[in-house]
């Protein structure tokens, strides 16, 4: 697998820099920026994952508890030309 590294330029002021300042120290929770913009990406990709996984459960939740005349036999030709639609 071939990884790319992207370089980002953001500027920041006023509450959002001192807020970055803060978690970026001695005291912080991280050693430098690039550390802590990674961190907050990789729980933002985490987030949208889980949402789309949760929305996924409830789709199935409704399909199972749908009365057993509800479904309809399909073939793969049917499905895809649903899906294409």
């Amino acid at each position: 697998m071939t990884r790319t590294t992207t370089t980002m330029t953001v500027r920041l002021s006023g509450p959002l820099s001192d807020f970055v300042a803060a978690n970026v120290s001695e005291h912080g929770a991280y050693e430098n920026v690039s550390e802590y913009v990674r961190d907050l990406i990789r729980r933002d990709k985490e987030r949208t994952e889980k949402e789309a996984f949760e929305r996924l459960k409830t789709e199935l939740a409704h399909a199972f508890a749908a009365p057993e005349s509800a479904y309809k036999p399909l073939t793969a030709a049917d499905v895809i030309a649903r899906n294409r639609t």
